[in-house]
């Protein structure tokens, strides 16, 4: 089925290592670029990250970010370095007995001193791994939102395909009328010239007209491009670029159409047709 690229997902997740939570945003772009925004802590997941992202995804320019609150101590905690503190306290008990009259230390000051408290960062595997679970829920959000902006697409790009199906049976319709009225104005203007009318000369010359004008040709392949466009719409992969060579192929047979146009009613349905193709092209540049 078609998917937009188009789409915006936030999951969070809260609990007794703190809070994370993953933005993801996807805009149109003809390749994908994947661009994520990790905290400190987590940049050892990019590449993982990226990773997943492209197994999910065909194109479009997706953004990634993730925020993490955690709960105090998780990252980091305090130790006192008790083997340092017992060999500074016999220190001072030596101090003490060459200076009698030295004042006691202050707690605090001991506790600033250099290696006496020792800081640990805790380790972040467990909240890094959870990190990577909440990923692919916003990625499952992500695709899902993808998906049902791209079904509302599909069906404005069908409704287009039965417009313009409906100008190619009225351009094959107009057609003998358009002939006939080119053979009555010719007959009219020669003879007004030609006094003694050769009409099978004037057969031939219809005959060649008729050639030159006919369109059954393009509206053949026109019906054809739009039968295409509709079955890939049900495709189950990444259809943007497909169909957006469909629009091409549909723009050249509604210009040929326009260039063989011999009355303004035929005109009119090949304008008809190219700004009913101009919207199904703007609607398929947003499709994955």
């Amino acid at each position: 089925m078609a998917r937009s690229m188009t789409a915006f997902a936030r999951v969070d997740q809260c609990d007794e290592r703190g809070e994370l939570a993953w933005e993801l945003r996807s805009v149109n772009h003809r390749y994908l670029e994947v661009f994520a925004r990790l905290p400190e802590e987590f940049r050892v997941l990019e590449p993982r990250v990226r990773e997943r992202v492209n197994q999910r995804l065909g194109r479009g320019k997706v953004e990634c970010v993730l925020r993490y609150r955690p709960v105090a101590g998780v990252t980091e905690r305090i130790q006192l370095n008790e083997t340092y503190l017992d060999q500074l306290m016999a220190v001072m008990e030596q101090v003490r007995g060459l200076l009698p009259s030295a004042r006691e230390p202050d707690l605090l000051q001991v506790l600033s001193w250099p290696e006496v408290v020792l800081t640990t960062t805790a380790d972040l595997t467990p909240v890094q791994e959870q990190a990577m679970a909440l990923l692919e829920k916003a990625l499952d959000e992500l695709v899902a939102t993808r998906e049902r902006e791209g079904a509302r697409l599909a069906e404005l790009i069908r409704t287009r395909c039965d417009q313009l199906e409906v100008q190619v049976e009225k351009a094959r319709q107009r057609m003998p009328q358009v002939i006939e009225a080119i053979r009555e104005r010719l007959r009219a203007r020669l003879e007004e010239v030609v006094q003694n009318l050769d009409e099978e000369r004037l057969e031939q010359e219809m005959v060649l007209l008729a050639q030159r004008l006919d369109v059954d040709e393009e509206m053949d392949r026109l019906a054809t491009h739009l039968q295409e466009v509709k079955r890939v719409l049900d495709l189950d992969e990444p259809v943007g670029r497909r169909l957006d060579f469909l629009m091409q192929e549909l723009n050249r047979e509604a210009n040929t159409l326009g260039s063989k146009s011999a009355d303004a009613e035929t005109t009119a349905i090949s304008v008809e047709m190219k700004v009913l193709i101009e919207q199904m092209r703007e609607q398929v540049q947003n499709i994955e």
